[in-house]
C-alpha cells in the first residue's frame, strides 16, 4: 500500500509513524515544505485522554513524550491586580520542536520517506498514483481549497487578533492574564512547557489591536508594545517571537472529509480555537482513529467512511465548546467588573465543558469561596438561592420554560393544564410559566392553544393559579402573545406549522409575508385600526390576567409571534413609523408594553421574552438584541427571557448545550438588566454554573419539566439540600430520598464448600 502524506506537523507525521507501525510493508512518503524545526508557536498542551490513546498506540513515542512533559495542576486568573487560583485541572506540555524532533525520529526508524523542505505534488496528482493522500496541510490548506466544491469548507472568522509569543518567565501554573489598558481589554494565556521557558498569546478585540496601533508595527516593535503593555505581568522578563505574526482565528467546518483516495486530517479538515488547547490534540487523535479504522475496514473507502463516523462528533463537541470559549474572550470586557473570584468561575467555565461540579471535584476550596461571593447559605446550591423581581421573591432560580401543550377546547384551559402546571408547581420550581396564552381567537397559533379572551377562560385559569397557591410554594406566570403570521396551524403533532386542511382563519402581520411561502397563507398587513385593536386586545387580556391571580406576566416578543415579527427586519417590511430602522420596529411593541404595564398591577413583575438573533442572516443581530433589550428595560421590563430564532424557516441554528445562553449573558452583563436564560439547559449543574458565573439570574427548562414535572425537587435530593427554597409537599415527603435500587455489586455467594485441595 502506497500512502502520500501532505504536510509534516504533528498529526500527519504521527499518521505516518503509526500507519507504518502497524504495517511495515506500507511505503509512506511525508511532504513538508519547511525545515525540521520550522514550526510557529512554542508549547504543546496535550490532554491525559490523548496521552492515554498515545501510550497504547505506541508505547515508543509515548516514553519519549513522557520524558519530555512539563505538568502542574494550577490555574492563575490575574485581574484587577489580584491573582485567584484554581488548583487540581492537570496539564502537560512540551517544547513544540521537540515534540517534531520525536515524531521525525519515529518515522525514520521505522522507514517513513521524511521529504522536509519539498513541496510535495497536488493531492489530485499523488491520488493517482498512491492508494491514500493524507492531507494534513493546516488550517490554509491547499488541498482543501482545490477540492473545495466536494469538501464545501464553511469558514467562519472572528473578532480578536492574537499573536503567539514565547517568554522566560518561569511559570508553575496555567496564567490568564487580563490586562485593562488605555486602548482597552487584552488578555494574555500563558503556560509552561519547560523550564525556563513558556509560551505567551497575546489577543484582543480587532478595534482594542487598531487603536493600539499594532497594525502599523512589525514583529519585532509588536513584541515591545506587548511587553510594556504586560509589564507588569512578565515582572521584567522578556518576550520573543518565532516568526510571529497577528492573525484572525478562523473556525474551519467541512462538510465532508474525504474525497476519492484523499482524506483530511487536524486542521485541513477543522479548527479550535488556542483557548481551549486543541489544535494539535485533535490532530493526533484524528491520526490514531484513521490508522485504527484502516487497519480494522477491508478497504480504504470503507476505512474512511469509519474515520469521519468516530471523529466527526468528537470534533463537533470540541469545536462547540472552542467556539464558546472564544467569544468568551470576544466579549472579556463585559466581565472585567465582575468580582475576581467570579470572574475567575465565569472564565473557567466559559467553555461550558467544565461545570461548578466539576471544580467542586477538582477545587472544593475555591467553588466555595465563590459560591460564599455569590451570597449563597452554607450547604446551599446556588440555584436554590432565592431572588426578588419587581415586588416577587422567587424561592429559588428554576423556571418552568412556556411550553405550548395544543390541548385547550375553544381557547378555555382544562384538567389537563391543571394537572400540567400543577404538576410542575407541586415539582419545586421558584416559577412556572403557562404556554403562549392567546389574546383572542384570531391570535392562536392552533385550534388547542389556550386564550384569555373571555370570561370563560378567565375562570379556568383562575382554577390552576388557585390550585399553584394553595398547594405550592411556586408563583405561576402568565405568558401573553399573538400568533401573528404564525397562526392557524394543525397541532404540533399533526404538522408543526401546517396549515389546518379546513377551517382556517384569517392572519395578520406587520407585514404580508407569509411564513412559508406557497404553504402558509399570506397574512393582512395591519393597518391602524388594527394595530389599535390588537393592542386593546393585549390589555383586555392582562386585565383578565391580574384577575385570574398570575403572580407574573411576560410579553411574549419572540420565536416570530406578530410582536416579534415587528421586531425582526425580515419579517418588518413596513415603510411608516412601524417599520424601517430598529428604532421604528421597536415602536409597536413597546406601544403594546407600556399598554399592558398600564393595567398589570405595579406590584407585580412584567418580563419580555426576544428572539436575539433569527439565525439568519439580514436578520436581528447580537446588537441588536441588546437595544431591544436596553429599549423594554428602559419601558419598565423587570427582566429579559432570552430566547432565539423560531422568526423564519429557512434559519440556521447553531445548536448545542446552553447554545442560546451568551445572548442572555451579554444582555445582563452589558446593560445590568435580570435575565432568564433558557436553550437546551439541562442539568442542575448547568444551572448552578450559569448562576456563578454571572451570566444569568434564573434559568428556564422546558424539556427537562416533560421528561420530569419533579425535576427541582429531584435536583436538590441528588444535591442533598433540603432547606426552604426545595420543599416536598407534605403528602409526598417520603419519596424526598432517592428510592433503593438492585444492587450489582453485592458479594457473590458462596456456592461450594471446599474442604481439601482442589481438583
Amino acid at each position: 500500500m502506497r500512502i502520500a502524506v501532505i504536510g509534516g506537523g504533528p498529526g500527519g507525521l504521527y499518521a505516518a509513524a503509526l500507519l507504518k507501525r502497524l504495517d511495515p510493508a506500507r511505503e509512506i512518503t511525508v511532504w513538508e515544505r519547511g525545515a525540521p524545526d520550522d514550526t510557529f508557536g512554542f508549547g504543546v498542551v496535550l490532554s491525559d485522554e490523548t496521552l492515554g490513546g498515545i501510550e497504547h498506540a505506541d508505547p515508543v513515542v509515548f516514553r519519549a513524550l513522557q520524558a519530555e512533559f512539563t505538568r502542574w495542576d494550577d490555574i492563575d486568573v490575574h485581574v484587577r491586580g489580584e491573582v485567584v487560583t484554581s488548583g487540581g485541572h492537570g496539564f502537560a506540555a512540551l517544547d513544540r520542536r521537540r515534540l517534531l524532533a520525536i515524531l521525525h525520529r519515529r518515522c525514520r526508524d521505522l522507514g517513513v520517506d521524511l521529504r522536509l523542505r519539498q513541496a510535495g505534488p497536488a493531492a489530485a496528482e499523488l491520488a493517482a498514483s498512491h492508494d491514500l493522500v493524507i492531507a494534513a496541510d493546516g488550517a490554509n490548506s491547499a488541498t482543501r481549497t482545490a477540492h473545495a466544491d466536494v469538501f464545501r469548507p464553511r469558514l467562519t472568522g472572528h473578532r480578536c487578533r492574537y499573536i503567539w509569543l514565547g517568554t522566560d518567565l518561569p511559570l508553575n501554573a496555567f496564567r490568564f492574564e487580563i490586562a485593562e489598558t488605555e486602548y482597552g481589554v487584552m488578555q494574555g494565556h500563558a503556560y509552561p512547557y519547560r523550564d525556563g521557558a513558556a509560551t505567551f498569546i497575546v489577543e484582543m478585540r480587532e478595534d482594542v489591536w487598531l487603536r493600539a496601533g499594532f497594525d502599523r508595527l512589525d514583529e519585532a516593535e509588536s513584541i515591545a508594545r506587548c511587553e510594556k503593555l504586560f509589564a507588569g505581568c512578565l515582572e521584567g522578563h522578556a518576550l520573543h517571537g518565532n516568526r510571529s505574526r497577528w492573525g484572525a482565528f478562523t473556525t474551519v467546518v467541512n462538510e465532508r472529509w474525504s474525497h476519492g483516495r484523499t482524506v483530511l486530517l487536524g486542521d485541513a479538515a477543522h479548527t479550535a480555537h488556542f483557548s481551549i488547547g486543541s489544535g494539535t490534540k485533535l490532530a493526533m487523535e484524528d491520526a490514531l482513529a484513521l490508522a485504527a479504522c484502516l487497519q480494522e475496514q477491508p478497504d480504504v473507502p470503507s476505512a474512511l467512511t469509519a474515520y469521519e463516523t468516530e471523529r466527526r462528533p468528537v470534533v463537533e463537541s470540541t469545536q462547540r465548546a472552542a467556539r464558546a470559549s472564544l467569544e468568551w474572550f470576544e466579549q472579556v470586557a463585559q466581565y472585567t467588573g465582575q468580582p475576581p473570584l467570579q470572574f475567575a468561575f465565569n472564565l473557567l467555565t466559559r467553555s461550558r465543558r467544565v461545570t461548578h461540579d466539576n471544580l467542586r471535584l477538582r477545587d472544593r476550596a475555591f467553588t466555595d469561596a465563590v459560591e460564599r461571593e455569590f451570597g449563597t447559605e452554607p450547604a446551599t446550591p446556588p440555584m436554590f438561592t432565592p431572588f426578588r423581581l419587581g415586588g416577587l421573591t422567587l424561592r429559588n432560580r428554576v423556571v418552568v420554560s412556556p411550553m405550548d401543550m395544543y390541548s385547550a377546547v375553544e381557547g378555555t384551559p382544562g384538567d389537563f393544564h391543571l394537572v400540567h402546571l400543577g404538576a410542575r408547581a407541586l415539582g419545586g420550581a421558584g416559577l412556572v410559566m403557562t404556554e403562549m396564552v392567546c389574546v383572542s381567537a384570531q391570535g392562536r397559533i392552533t385550534p388547542g392553544c389556550a386564550g384569555l379572551y373571555t370570561d370563560e377562560h378567565e375562570t379556568a385559569w383562575r382554577r390552576v393559579t388557585d390550585f399553584a397557591h394553595a398547594q405550592s410554594s411556586a408563583a405561576i406566570g402568565l405568558q401573553l402573545g399573538h400568533s401573528g403570521r404564525k397562526g392557524s396551524t394543525r397541532l404540533m403533532w399533526e404538522g408543526i406549522d401546517e396549515p389546518l386542511p379546513d377551517g382556517n382563519w384569517p392572519l395578520v402581520a406587520p407585514s404580508p409575508l407569509s411564513y412559508r411561502p406557497g404553504v402558509n397563507q399570506v397574512p393582512a398587513e395591519l393597518d391602524a385600526a388594527g394595530l389599535a385593536a390588537v393592542r386593546e386586545q393585549f390589555t383586555r387580556a392582562a386585565a383578565r390576567g391580574a384577575r385570574a391571580g398570575f403572580d407574573l406576566l411576560e410579553l411574549h416578543c419572540a420565536h416570530g409571534y406578530l410582536l416579534s415579527s415587528f421586531l425582526s427586519p425580515l419579517t418588518n417590511r413596513r415603510t411608516d413609523a412601524y417599520g424601517g430602522d430598529l428604532a421604528g420596529r421597536l415602536r409597536y411593541p413597546l406601544e403594546v408594553f407600556d399598554a399592558v404595564r398600564a393595567v398589570w398591577p405595579r406590584d407585580r413583575p412584567m418580563t419580555v421574552r426576544i428572539s436575539a438573533t433569527d439565525w439568519a442572516p439580514g436578520g436581528t443581530t447580537e446588537d441588536d438584541a441588546v437595544a431591544i433589550a436596553r429599549a423594554f428595560a428602559a419601558h419598565g421590563a423587570d427582566a429579559i427571557d432570552v430566547s432565539t430564532g423560531q422568526v423564519v424557516a429557512d434559519e440556521r441554528p447553531a445548536y448545542g448545550r446552553s447554545y442560546q445562553t451568551p445572548y442572555a449573558d451579554r444582555i445582563r452583563n452589558e446593560l445590568g438588566v435580570p435575565v432568564i436564560a433558557v436553550g437546551a439547559i439541562s442539568s442542575w449543574d448547568d444551572v448552578n454554573s450559569l448562576l456563578l458565573a454571572g451570566r444569568t439570574d434564573l434559568c428556564a427548562l422546558a424539556r427537562p419539566h416533560l421528561y420530569d414535572p419533579n425535576w427541582t425537587l429531584h435536583a436538590a435530593a441528588e444535591q442533598e439540600y433540603s432547606g426552604a427554597a426545595a420543599r416536598w409537599p407534605r403528602p409526598y415527603a417520603a419519596g424526598s430520598r432517592r428510592p433503593p435500587t438492585g444492587r450489582t455489586d453485592a458479594p457473590k455467594p458462596r456456592l461450594t464448600l471446599r474442604t481439601g485441595p482442589a481438583e
